[in-house]
Formats: structure tokens, sequence, C-alpha cells
């Protein structure tokens, strides 16, 4: 069976890193993986998207709309944009970080109110304020870690395995801030 996590977020907050871990673990344990990567105009802040497909056998990278069975949000506005991407029984794990968009902040649009709220009605919503909880780690580029191990806990692999892929594919000197990143997600640390 074939599942599919979406990775969803604004240029420059972790998605491709975290896309890399997640391409990682689900190799080290043997699946058939595809990885798609989609950006918009990423450098300026605009939508980045990661489709992670793995199963036995894998074969397209594309996850369609109703079909994720996990969409990680590192943003309230892109967990709205993309969350009929998931599937009835499909969770969703939002960071309720604010991003404005080019068009909120020319004026030509406004910034949605109550967007978790929102989700929750109509999806499964796990939700963690990842910004804060780096910062009181002392670094906040590690917010997408923390993300992650709160979505990790609805997948296939153990703490351990998710570890060892962190400490694998991060950068050597940040391999202690990232583990702890990820136990703060994963275990509420």
């Amino acid at each position: 069976m074939t599942k599919n996590i979406m990775i969803v977020g604004v240029g420059g907050q972790g998605t491709l890193l975290t896309s890399r871990i997640l391409g990682g673990i689900t190799l080290d344990a043997g699946y058939d993986v595809k990885l798609s990567e989609v950006h918009g105009m990423a450098q300026r802040g605009g939508s980045v998207v990661t489709f992670v497909r793995y199963g036995e056998k894998v074969a397209e990278p594309i996850v369609e709309e109703g079909q994720a069975d996990v969409l990680i949000a590192f943003e309230k506005l892109e967990a709205l944009r993309y969350a009929h991407f998931l599937k009835k029984d499909g969770v969703l794990v939002v960071n309720e970080q604010r991003i404005e968009p080019i068009t909120v902040v020319t004026g030509a649009a406004s910034y949605p109110e109550n967007i978790v709220e929102g989700l929750e009605q109509e999806h499964t919503v796990y939700k963690i304020d990842a910004m804060a909880e780096a910062k009181k780690l002392g670094n906040s580029k590690v917010f997408n870690i923390i993300v992650l191990g709160m979505a990790a806990k609805h997948m296939d692999f153990s703490k351990e395995a998710w570890l060892e892929i962190i400490e694998k594919t991060v950068p050597p000197k940040t391999v202690d801030i990232n583990k702890k990143a990820f136990l703060k997600g994963y275990e509420g640390e």
C-alpha cells in the first residue's frame, strides 16, 4: 500500500530539507520512494510543495487531490491552500506561523482569519507554534524539524529511525539541535 505525504510551505522554511529527511527514512526502510518538488517563487516567499510517496512499488511521484495521508504545513495559509489534497481520514500537521504573501503585503488581498479553526471543522488537525518552540531551543531555523517530529507520529517509522536519518541528513554541526527539535515535536518535550 502506498503512503502519500505532502509538505507545503513558503520558500526558505526548510521544505526541501524536510523532504530529504522523509525520502531518506523511507529508503532506509526498504521502500520504493518517489519525490517531486514544486517550486513557486520560492526565493521570494512563494509556495513550495513537495510530494513524498512510498510503498512496495510507486509508479509516479505526484499526490493527487484527496489522496494525501499526511499533510505537513509550515504555514497556516499554505495548509488552507492544500488541505483538499488530504484523504478523508488523513492528518494535517500545521505550524501556526503566519507569513503574509505579497498580495496581502501590497493590500491587494487580505489574510484569512481563523484558518486553523476552519480546517478543524473538516480534517484531523494537529497544530503547534513551532517557531516559538524553536526559539525556546535557541535556534529558530529548526522549527521545520519540530513540525516534522509532530508529523512523524502519524507515519510508519520508529523514533530511533527518525533520529538516525536526521543525523545522516543535516549538517554535522546542527545534529544535536535538530535532534532536540525533532523530539520537541515528537514527544512534546
